[in-house]
């Protein structure tokens, strides 16, 4: 294979065509989507990515234009090969609909879900409110998806399917009226465990989403964590296994968790979720759910940093929240994130951010002196 790094023709075709689509989003695409309300404007993406990725012409061409390849950029993280450390973060793609697109986009992995035990309708819209001010959405959809034993086969088929793409599995516990008592909620993320098993490149297990009826039981008590886990490590699978974490914790209680989880058939961490703190923002009251994007920067950063410190040896990383910049992923990984998921650049940036991330990574990494990304993992401390 040859990277398009490696090939002036192919490099100025990638460069000129990234620098193309930046122009039209910004100036065309952009002003048409932010003039629709939030959940219109997701669920009609949704529909043309999904019908987008059943032309294979297209996404042959697609694929020519935006995917940047070099070697510097490639890793293996739990025993997995990644082309690049840049995957979706769970929360986009629902139920399977983007994993073509994305592949041939030049992703390194995508998570797909959060998906539960049972088909759930989530809560009611609005889902999604813009702040550009703050490179951010409030999300409050509640886990809406088609249900684990839909969602997960489609992941499989992608997997399979993929060209150059990981894909993982995100589990969460099930958000309507017949969710019970804590044990309920340990066989409802064992049902899709299950169900995953074998399936995917890497599973998430999301014991974070502060957009539920139930709340976050399994963070909010290391005891209900150390339970849960308990079950999970006798389900029989052959993937890596990452933990979405919560953001808003202080350090000693968010290093409880961990050492929870350290004792457990547990491969990575996902740090971190949505942010639920609003303080300094100009945010309505009436808005209900959590920030993506901008407010998690900051935060999300301490967190991977004191845990690269105290874990890095025994989990491995993957960063999340307010990567719009190449600088900005860079500053991820050299506070210990050896992978680096985003969702709101996309809406805010375009499509193709992800080859503006992975051709900024390459020159922030050339020009510090480090050959390939793994090198630069943990360097900032």
């Amino acid at each position: 294979m040859q990277y398009v790094s490696e090939s002036a023709a192919r490099d100025a075709v990638n460069k000129a065509s990234t620098d193309l689509f930046s122009f039209v989003y910004k100036h065309a695409v952009k002003p048409v989507v932010f003039n629709q309300a939030p959940d219109a404007a997701h669920d009609q993406m949704i529909t043309f990515c999904r019908t987008a990725g059943k032309i294979p012409p297209l996404m042959w061409m697609l694929r020519q234009m935006i995917d940047y390849t070099d070697p510097a950029l490639e890793s293996e993280v739990m025993g997995l090969r990644f082309n690049n450390p840049f995957g979706l973060s769970a929360g986009l793609d629902k139920n399977c609909d983007l994993s073509t697109v994305l592949d041939a986009a030049g992703f390194g992995f995508e998570t797909v879900g959060s998906t539960t035990s049972r088909p759930c309708a989530g809560n009611e819209r609005p889902w999604f409110h813009r702040l550009p001010e703050y490179d951010s959405m409030m999300v409050h959809v509640g886990l809406a998806n088609d249900g684990s034993e839909a969602v997960i086969p489609r992941v499989e088929k992608a997997y399979t399917n993929s060209t150059s793409m990981g894909l993982s599995i995100s589990i969460a516990r099930t958000n309507d009226e017949l969710c019970g008592d804590i044990d309920e909620g340990i066989e409802d993320y064992r049902i899709s465990l299950e169900r995953a098993a074998g399936r995917s490149s890497m599973v998430e297990i999301n014991i974070s989403c502060p957009n539920t009826h139930v709340g976050e039981p399994f963070n909010e008590s290391p005891e209900n964590l150390d339970r849960l886990f308990s079950s999970l490590d006798t389900v029989k699978r052959t993937q890596p296994l990452l933990v979405k974490m919560p953001l808003n914790k202080s350090w000693e209680e968010f290093r409880d968790l961990l050492e929870v989880l350290a004792k457990h058939n547990v491969q990575g961490v996902s740090i971190a979720n949505l942010q639920k703190d609003r303080s300094g923002l100009a945010v309505p009251m009436q808005w209900q759910g959590g920030l993506s994007g901008g407010p998690c920067y900051a935060a999300s950063n301490a967190l991977i940093a004191d845990t690269y410190r105290e874990f890095g040896e025994r989990f491995a990383i993957a960063g999340i929240g307010g990567v719009f910049t190449p600088e900005q992923a860079y500053e991820k990984i050299r506070c210990g994130s050896s992978l680096v998921m985003f969702v709101s650049s996309l809406m805010f940036r375009g499509p193709q951010q992800i080859s503006v991330l992975k051709r900024g990574l390459v020159k922030l990494l050339h020009r510090d002196g480090f050959d390939n990304v793994s090198q630069a993992v943990g360097s900032g401390l």
